[in-house]
C-alpha cells in the first residue's frame, strides 16, 4: 500500500459500522443467555435449600447483606434500629 492509499472503512450506513454493531449485539445476546442460565441455576439452589428446610427469604437477605461492606451494613442497621425505636417496636 502506498501513502496515498487508505484502509477501506467498514461497511457503514448512516455513520453506523455494521460489523461493529453486529458484534456488540451478538455479545450482548450471549451475555443475556448466560445471565438467564445463571438465574436458573440460582433458582435451583434456592429450591434445593427450601427442600432441605431453609427459609429462602432469609437466605436472600443474608446474600444481600453479605454484598454490603461493613460500614454500609452498620449504617443500614442503625437506621433500621432508629425507625423501629421511633415506632415503639424496640424493647
Amino acid at each position: 500500500m502506498t501513502d496515498t492509499q487508505t484502509t477501506p472503512a467498514p461497511a457503514q450506513t448512516g455513520g453506523v459500522a455494521h460489523d461493529q454493531l453486529r458484534s456488540i449485539i451478538e455479545r450482548i445476546e450471549r451475555l443475556e443467555e448466560e445471565k438467564a442460565a445463571t438465574a436458573a441455576d440460582i433458582k435451583e439452589v434456592y429450591a434445593e435449600a427450601k427442600g432441605n428446610g431453609f427459609d429462602t427469604k432469609s437466605l436472600r437477605q443474608v446474600v444481600r447483606i453479605r454484598k454490603q461492606d461493613k460500614a454500609e451494613r452498620q449504617e443500614a442497621d442503625a437506621i433500621l434500629e432508629l425507625y423501629l425505636s421511633a415506632l415503639g417496636m424496640v424493647e
